[in-house]
């Protein structure tokens, strides 16, 4: 009887030692954000090694252009070199921002208008076959019209001013989004279809709760593309008569062989390009985060 009350106790006193390193472990839980810090340094790690090597390639093609231009004696006139383009940002600055604001303008605008009707067309398309069958082939016909030759008509019918260049811009980002969004609001699966329709949806409940959603990545893919045109639209509008904006510059600069002036612009117009592909790609991230990475 001694011997079971001794090992009863030690069972106990087991018991209780084990309680005591679970409350321990427990009581050392709150550890848990430096682990989470850890985890995000990791994280920034592999973030600076996913742009690293985009960034050596754009130092590499930096230093290749300077001695290319250095070796090989290229005029100024002709191609300056990257620092005498960096002496241009900074001497010159106010006259490349006066010009940067109004190609904004017209890039965000042309870009909203542009995609805003190819959507609203679209969905269109998707209820009417008749409208999209009767609407489709024009649109396809003006896509194949070089911008350049519109350019001048719309400065004709709609004057010098923002108008034109909102119109060329819109019009140089509708088809993509038109043609990708026409086949994403398609994208859905018959059985989705007779299941909604089993269910008494009716076609706005469809468009919304299906459609729209299945049309997302198609959508952003669009988007993705008329990022980038729409400040390419903007640009070729300021070249048909137009006394700002960093088109009009780029003649500007051009005629007057002020070649740094010239790069400086086109750097800039690009750099716009830029960040409106890495902003559409930031939206796509929060609105489908289900879907994988891309490269920014």
């Amino acid at each position: 009887m001694a011997t079971a009350s001794i090992g009863g106790k030690d069972a106990k006193r087991t018991s209780a030692a084990t309680g005591a390193a679970d409350a321990g472990r427990t009581r050392g839980a709150p550890q848990a954000p430096g682990a989470r810090g850890a985890g995000t340094g990791r994280l920034d790690v592999h973030r600076r090694r996913r742009h690293a090597p985009a960034i050596i390639a754009a130092v590499g093609i930096l230093v290749l252009w300077h001695l290319i231009v250095v070796v090989f004696e290229v005029p100024t006139y002709i191609a300056p070199t990257p620092i005498q383009v960096l002496q241009v940002f900074v001497e010159q600055g106010d006259l490349l921002w006066i010009n940067f604001w109004p190609t904004l303008l017209e890039a965000v605008s042309g870009f909203v208008l542009g995609n805003s009707i190819a959507v609203v067309l679209a969905v269109w398309f998707v209820h009417n076959r008749l409208a999209e069958r009767a609407f489709y082939p024009i649109a396809v016909f003006i896509n194949t019209i070089p911008i350049i030759a519109v350019a001048p008509i719309l400065v004709l019918m709609l004057g010098n001013g923002y108008a034109p260049k909102i119109v060329i811009a819109a019009l140089i980002c509708f088809f993509p989004t038109l043609v990708n969004m026409v086949r994403g609001l398609k994208a859905v699966s018959p059985q989705m279809l007779e299941l909604m329709r089993v269910l008494s949806a009716s076609d706005r409940e469809i468009l919304w709760k299906i459609r729209l959603q299945s049309s997302l990545p198609f959508l952003f893919a669009a988007l993705k593309i008329a990022s980038t045109t729409c400040v390419i639209g903007a640009i070729v509008g300021e070249w048909i008569g137009s006394n700002y904006g960093l088109g009009s510059l780029i003649i500007e600069a051009t005629y007057n062989f002020r070649a740094p002036l010239l790069y400086a612009t086109v750097i800039l117009g690009a750099s716009l390009a830029v960040a409106f592909f890495v902003t559409t790609t930031l939206i796509e991230r929060r609105v489908l985060k289900w879907k994988p990475g891309a490269v920014f």
